[in-house]
């Protein structure tokens, strides 16, 4: 059988490459319990700690960043 058409695509060759602009960026899931909303907080500039604000009501939180600390990603601000 003859292909009509007078172009051919290769898809082997189509392999999916890494976005660099897409760096995994470390966070912490938060639960704002004053406003029953979630939100992922991110370190600061400087990477001391991981600070945010709650998105309705505007609470801000801030978690240092330090040695004695805790591995636990998740929290709960009352």
């Amino acid at each position: 059988m003859s292909d009509p058409r007078d172009y051919k695509i290769d898809i082997a060759s189509l392999t999916p490459t890494a976005n660099p602009a897409r760096v995994a960026r470390p966070f912490l899931s938060v639960q704002f319990d004053c406003c029953k909303t979630y939100l992922r907080i991110y370190k600061n500039a400087a990477g001391n700690a991981y600070e945010g604000r709650c998105p309705r009501c505007l609470r801000p939180v801030s978690f240092a960043v330090g040695d004695g600390g805790t591995d636990c990603r998740s929290f709960i601000v009352r």
